[in-house]
C-alpha cells in the first residue's frame, strides 16, 4: 500500500512537471513568435524609415537641382545636368539614362544626351523605341517593373530594334505649359529596379527640367538670330570677327595656319538699279548657296561682312591652298547663271586672300590685308583673286 501511494504521488508529480514544462515551452514559443513579429515589424519600420530618409533627401535636393539647372542658359549644359542628376539620385549610376528632345518640325524624338553605367553600351534607337513612343503618344509617365510581363509591350520586337537588355524602366515626358520638350528615361537590366516613388520623383524633376530646357532653347534661338544674318543665315560681321579672333589664337597655340578670304560682288549696284532690290537679294542668296556648297568638306567659317561683301575663314589652309580654293570658288560663281526678271545673267566676284601667321599675327591686321588684297583685285579688272 505504501508503495502504491508513493507511485501514485510520483505519477501525479511527473504529470505536473510535464504540464509545467509544456506550459513553459508553449510560453517560450509564444514569446519567440512575438519576438519574430516584433523583429519583422522593426525591419519593416527600419525599411520605411530608410525609404522616408531617401525621399526626404531627394525632395530636399529639389532646390539644389533648380539652382544647378539655372546656372547656364545652354541646352547641352542643362540636358547634361538633368540627365546626370536623375541617373545619380534614382538609378545610383546603374543601367542607362536617355534624354530625347522633340523636333518641332517633324515631332519626332531625337536622342540628345545619354548617361550609361557601361561606356561601351550602344543605344541604337536614336529616335526612341516602343517605350519612348508610348510616352510620346500618351504624354504621361511610364513605369515598367518587368518588361517580360507587361502586356502593353512586345519585348521580342524591342530586342529586334535594340540589343540592350532592358528589364525595367521609368520614363516621364518633359512638358512646359502645353509644349512637349522631350522625354527623360531611366532603364535597367534588372527587374523591379524602380518604384512608383521613383517615378513620382522623376516626374517632379521633369517638370522643373522642362522649364529649364525650354528657357535654354529660347535663349539659343535668340542667340542664333543675333549672330546670323537675316537674309543669308551666315554669321554677322560682329560674330564673325569674334570667331576669327578665337581661330587665330587657336592657330598660334597649335602652331597651325589659317587663311582669310574677303570677296565682293562685282558691280552689284548695277543689279539693284536694273532689276530692283528684291533681285539683289536673290543674287546674295544664290552666292550664299555657292559658298556653302564650295565649303563642304572644308573646315570653314562663313560670314556676311556687310552689303555684298562676304568672308571665309579656312582653318588649317596655308596661302597656297587658300589661293587654289579661292580661284575654284571664283570660277564656280562665274559659271553659275542667275535668272532675274526672266533674264539670264551671271555674277563675278573679286577675292582677296591673307594668311595667318605668315602675313601677320594680329587678327585685325589680317582683315585689313585681306580687304586690301580684294581691292587690288578690283583695280586689276575684277573677277580675280589677289593676295598681298
Amino acid at each position: 500500500m505504501f508503495y502504491l501511494i508513493n507511485l501514485t504521488f510520483i505519477i501525479i508529480s511527473a504529470n505536473r512537471v510535464s504540464k509545467r514544462k509544456f506550459a513553459v515551452q508553449y510560453e517560450s514559443q509564444k514569446i519567440e513568435e512575438g519576438l519574430n513579429v516584433l523583429s519583422a515589424d522593426n525591419l519593416k519600420e527600419d525599411k520605411h524609415n530608410i525609404n522616408l530618409q531617401q525621399k526626404t533627401i531627394r525632395y530636399n535636393s529639389l532646390k539644389e537641382i533648380i539652382e544647378e539647372l539655372n546656372q547656364r542658359l545652354d541646352v547641352d549644359f542643362v540636358a547634361g545636368k538633368l540627365s546626370g542628376i536623375v541617373f545619380s539620385l534614382l538609378a545610383a549610376n546603374k543601367g542607362a539614362c536617355l534624354l530625347y528632345l522633340v523636333d518641332n518640325q517633324t515631332q519626332r524624338l531625337s536622342l540628345f544626351k545619354t548617361k550609361k553605367e557601361n561606356s561601351g553600351m550602344v543605344v541604337k534607337a536614336k529616335e526612341g523605341d516602343m517605350f519612348d513612343l508610348w510616352v510620346l503618344r500618351h504624354t504621361s509617365p511610364l513605369l515598367v517593373e518587368d518588361a517580360k510581363k507587361d502586356f502593353r509591350f512586345d519585348l521580342d520586337k524591342f530586342k529586334k530594334d535594340d540589343s540592350r537588355q532592358v528589364e525595367s524602366l521609368i520614363s516621364s515626358p518633359l512638358v512646359s505649359g502645353q509644349k512637349l520638350i522631350g522625354i527623360l528615361r531611366l532603364d535597367s537590366p534588372v527587374k523591379n529596379a524602380f518604384s512608383q516613388d521613383d517615378l513620382r520623383f522623376l516626374a517632379t524633376v521633369c517638370e522643373i527640367g522642362a522649364v529649364a530646357l525650354e528657357n535654354s532653347q529660347l535663349f539659343q534661338k535668340t542667340r542664333d538670330l543675333a549672330i546670323h544674318d537675316g537674309l543669308t543665315s551666315l554669321y554677322t560681321k560682329g560674330y564673325f570677327l569674334e570667331r576669327l579672333k578665337e581661330e587665330c589664337r587657336r592657330a598660334l597655340r597649335h602652331g597651325s595656319e589659317l587663311s582669310l578670304l574677303m570677296l565682293d560682288i562685282d558691280f552689284f549696284k548695277n543689279y539693284n538699279d536694273k532689276f530692283g532690290h528684291s533681285a539683289g537679294d536673290i543674287v546674295l542668296k544664290n552666292l550664299t548657296r555657292l559658298l556653302n556648297e564650295s565649303s563642304k568638306g572644308e573646315d570653314a567659317v562663313l560670314g556676311r561682312f556687310g552689303g555684298e561683301e562676304f568672308c571665309v575663314i579656312l582653318k588649317g589652309k596655308d596661302k597656297k591652298d587658300a589661293l587654289i580654293f579661292a580661284d575654284g570658288l571664283r570660277q564656280k560663281i562665274e559659271g553659275e547663271s542667275v535668272t532675274l526678271r526672266r533674264e539670264r545673267t551671271s555674277i563675278t566676284v573679286s577675292i582677296g586672300v591673307a594668311s595667318f601667321p605668315p602675313d601677320t599675327t594680329d587678327e585685325n591686321d589680317l582683315v585689313r590685308k585681306a580687304d586690301a588684297a580684294m581691292y587690288e583685285a578690283k583695280k586689276k579688272g575684277r573677277n580675280q583673286v589677289c593676295c598681298i
